[in-house]
């Protein structure tokens, strides 16, 4: 083994180097692991030295292993191999992800091998960097959009198997790298329920469904058609889409649309739209209207069984009765009496309306749930989708245990805080004579400030606190991606947290957070100076002639491309930034160079009207302690009206019975006017840039006229306070 025997990997915890250890365990060569506070893996050797760094660690696997050239033929190779080293970290920065792929599978497609003809630590390398974003990548692989590279990535799995499986297996994925699971025992896909219960607290790819089976799980994600999609929907068509994916199985989309009151096909389509949007993957859309017939049939048969009675208690009569566990008038009405009832709320008859259906449980149980739950309502409104054929409607309890047992459902995934209605589900399905489907259970997501009661959110929109369900101030989904959030931190963000059943409040700092990593790295750089007393800087010894220069959009990404910088005497700057120059300072003009500040005029209120200075071009940019962004004095400037927002409540988390129009921000949107580069003319609608030392902006309206300002929404980093605050 060289210089020295291998006697130890160490690595942190949440970032353990995949592709040293594959390398390890395909050469056959024993590593022993363990974590530590590095945040670079080290190899330990017995000879007291230590090799630190992914690459520098895969070199020595590369010469030390018997494998032939698995770190090249000759040095031309070796330096190939080196760079796609150096290209794998690319696929775990989500904004590149795609690009990278696509790359790749080109590059691939006469090709075997990343390196001649032969498989090295290169094919290591990315095959781990694409294993190592987990779902991400195995969606890609599914959809076989990039089929030279899903070629070379199961040919790969397949020759070595059994060595990556036990990695794969030993590491199960988290924040897109691989962190050291526990050890799961042969029963975990089919172990019983209790076993996962203590599971919980673990991410969602550590967690068993209970009874689910290889190519046998179905789930359904349906929401109701009586809003848009928001982050709280986000986290369960994820969480579905997470299992089905895992156990080979399949998703339908189901709109739950037995309230025509609130329901409408404007719904269904922007649902529809939002699921896409999230990269949902649904087998089939249904409705649970579908099964009006069905259900309605089913109701009859329990009334005939003596399992459901037609009750005409009014609601709030009815709602006591329940919490006190006294039994209606009505509960041992003889069978005729209840289907004659039945017959009339058919009809929707006048007195057919004072009755609705409900189950004959138990008005003892401890669950209040179990109490005699109504199973039917009327209500005379047309429906969306049929018309004014029936005048009635089932609930949404009697209604999903039938459709998800119907559709062959294997497990219903719902949030924690219908857990009490567990019993009721169950029981509703035995008294059905249908097949049980499995419940699991999730935390609901709540975020701090936030409503995600479509009611309440509804109420926003119908009062005009908002510009309708995609207003950037809105959880919806629409509404944070017009806000700037890219879709891939979202997913980041609600799959860090898996199935637990904590409770959690959570911060859009950190969620912000995420979408910076995401969109620094890529998204274009430009120029704004703030309107309102803006200040004209005049270089006494600048150039005669505007020029202009061509420098890149982003000095550290190629792809953003290029922008043009026109160079004048007389520049504009911000008022806030005049005020803090002293006379005779030097300060650094950004993508030119530094410049002498010889004068400061101000008018008789004692504010900045005008600066003198020199450009001091020589003048080192480490020395100042100003770095100023500023624009050329030229008509091709634009106008911009830049937008800040801020939370719709001023309460982090409302009380228990607290009115959420008490505490209704009073201001909640604010406008900037600027003027920008004129590069800006080319921005698209959705088209996320930074503007410098200001923050990231997503472009809502993009130029049309030289009179109507690009509209631009500020994007929260997780670090800035909002202007309004």
């Amino acid at each position: 083994m060289g210089e020295g025997g291998l006697t130890q990997l160490s690595f942190a915890p949440d970032c353990p180097p995949l592709a040293v250890i594959a390398a390890a365990k395909i050469a056959g060569i024993d590593l022993p692991t363990q974590t530590s506070a590095s945040s670079s893996p080290t190899l330990s050797l017995s000879n007291g030295v230590k090799l630190h760094g992914t690459n520098v660690i895969l070199h020595y696997i590369g010469r030390i292993a018997t494998i032939p050239n698995f770190y090249g033929h000759d040095a031309l190779h070796a330096s190939q191999i080196d760079e796609w080293l150096d290209y794998a970290p690319i696929l775990s920065s989500g904004a590149e992800f795609e690009n990278a792929c696509s790359y790749m599978d080109t590059y691939l497609e006469k090709r075997t091998f990343f390196v001649s003809h032969y498989f090295s630590i290169a094919d290591v390398a990315i095959w781990s960097g694409l294993a190592g974003t987990g779902l991400r990548w195995e969606s890609m692989r599914k959809s076989n959009k990039y089929p030279n590279l899903v070629r070379w990535y199961n040919s790969v799995s397949e020759e070595y198997n059994d060595a990556l499986k036990e990695v794969t297996d030993l590491y199960g994925g988290k924040k897109g790298k691989l962190v050291a699971a526990k050890p799961k025992d042969q029963k975990s896909v089919n172990g019983d329920i209790s076993d996962k219960a203590k599971a919980g607290s673990r991410p969602s790819n550590e967690i068993d469904l209970p009874g689910a089976e290889i190519g046998k799980v179905r789930l359904r994600f349906a929401p109701e058609p009586s809003g848009y999609l928001h982050i709280g929907h986000s986290k369960a068509a994820l969480l579905n889409q997470y299992f089905a994916q895992r156990y080979q199985g399949e998703v339908i989309l189901r709109f739950d649309d037995t309230n025509p009151t609130k329901e409408s096909n404007e719904f269904v389509e922007n649902l529809i739209k939002d699921v896409e949007t999230l990269g949902i993957k649904y087998s089939q859309i249904t409705y649970t209207s579908d099964y009006f017939t069905d259900l309605m049939d089913m109701a009859e048969k329990l009334i005939r069984e003596g399992k459901a009675y037609v009750d005409d208690t009014p609601r709030e009569d009815m709602q006591k009765e329940r919490m006190d566990g006294i039994e209606s008038k009505n509960r041992n009405n003889s069978i005729e009496k209840n289907l004659e009832l039945w017959k009339e709320m058919i009809a929707g008859s006048k007195r057919g309306l004072e009755c609705c259906l409900r189950g004959k449980l138990d008005m003892q149980d401890p669950n209040k749930s179990l109490r005699d739950p109504v199973y039917y309502r009327c209500n005379p409104v047309p429906h969306h989708r049929i018309g004014s054929k029936y005048k009635l409607y089932p609930t949404y309890d009697f209604a999903c245990p039938f459709v998800d047992s119907k559709e062959g459902i294997t497990h219903a995934l719902r949030s924690s805080e219908y857990h009490d209605r567990n019993a009721q589900y169950y029981r509703i399905q035995e008294d059905m004579g249908m097949r049980k489907v499995e419940i699991y259970e999730f935390s609901r997501l709540n975020m701090v400030y936030t409503l995600l009661s479509k009611r309440k959110l509804l109420w926003f929109v119908q009062n005009g606190k908002v510009d309708g369900w995609d207003d950037p101030r809105f959880p919806t989904v629409q509404g944070i991606v017009r806000r700037g959030l890219k879709i891939e931190a979202l997913i980041q963000f609600i799959l860090e947290q898996g199935a637990s059943k904590n409770l959690n409040l959570m911060e859009w700092d950190k969620l912000w957070t995420i979408n910076k990593k995401i969109i620094d790295p890529v998204c274009p750089r430009h120029t704004a100076v703030i309107d309102e007393r803006r200040v004209l800087l005049t270089l006494t010894n600048g150039p005669d002639e505007p020029f202009v220069r061509i420098i890149p959009r982003h000095k550290k990404y190629d792809g953003a491309g290029e922008k043009a910088t026109t160079f004048t005497r007389r520049i504009w700057i911000d008022y806030a930034d005049a005020e803090c120059i002293s006379e005779n300072e030097e300060v650094t003009l950004m993508d030119w160079g530094n410049a002498i500040v010889k004068e400061i005029i101000k008018d008789q209120d004692g504010n900045i009207t005008q600066l003198v200075g020199d450009l001091h071009l020589e003048g080192s940019v480490k020395t100042t302690k100003l770095k100023l962004t500023w624009l050329a004095e030229t008509k091709e400037l634009v106008n911009l009206s830049l937008m800040e927002f801020d939370y719709l409540i001023t309460k982090k988390k409302l009380d228990e019975g607290e009115d959420f129009m008490d505490a209704v921000n009073p201001c909640t949107k604010k406008e900037i006017a600027a003027v920008g580069d004129s590069n800006m003319r080319n921005l698209k609608q959705g088209e996320i840039i930074q503007l410098e030392r200001k923050g990231y902006f997503r472009c809502d309206v993009p130029f049309v006229k030289p009179s109507k300002p690009i509209v631009l929404f500020a994007i929260p980093d997780g670090r800035q306070q909002s202007v309004l605050k």
